[in-house]
């Protein structure tokens, strides 16, 4: 018999063991969260703030993370294997430049959140029952930058802290 012929048939054969050894290995994004949670109810952010919308602008920041970046779906109450709920709990601007004028030159933008991610019977799912995030952005205002996009950029920083805290603990 001609030595091809030998060898189609080990290979065939390394093949199908190869293939069958990594049938059970998993890659990507769904192995880094939870496999026994499938689905988040993310109710409206809470906000002991005075400015108006920055609970829904959250809420639908983190909403829109976990649709990205999670295998999670967002549903309703009643149907979720999980709650992720928030409270903005502080956020406060400072200046960090003036002009000679007492005009800001360069503002700082801070927001503080506590959140809680549980499974249906209030067990925490995270390492601690309550997570603490702190960020912060310097804006210029003279250069074209307002209050509002630094909200913007300081509440996607936050949403995607949030998201990435869903991951499991290595």
């Amino acid at each position: 018999m001609p030595q091809g012929l030998l060898c189609r048939p080990a290979l065939l054969l390394a093949a199908i063991l190869l293939l069958a050894g990594c049938q059970a290995y998993e890659f990507g994004a769904p192995t880094m969260h939870r496999f026994e949670i499938r689905s988040v109810h993310v109710p409206m952010v809470e906000s002991d703030s005075f400015r108006r919308f920055l609970g829904q602008r959250l809420t639908e920041a983190v909403i829109k993370e976990i649709e990205l970046n999670t295998p999670f779906i967002v549903t309703t109450a009643g149907r979720a294997d999980s709650i992720l709920s928030a409270r903005i709990r502080r956020e406060r601007k400072s200046t960090i430049i003036e002009s000679a004028n007492d005009d800001p030159r360069a503002i700082e933008y801070e927001m503080r959140v506590e959140v809680t991610w549980t499974d249906r019977g209030g067990i925490p799912l995270t390492n601690r029952q309550v997570i603490r995030i702190t960020r912060e952005v310097d804006f210029i205002p003279e250069g074209g930058q307002s209050l509002t996009s630094a909200q913007q950029e300081v509440i996607e920083r936050i949403a995607r802290q949030i998201v990435n805290q869903m991951e499991l603990t290595w």
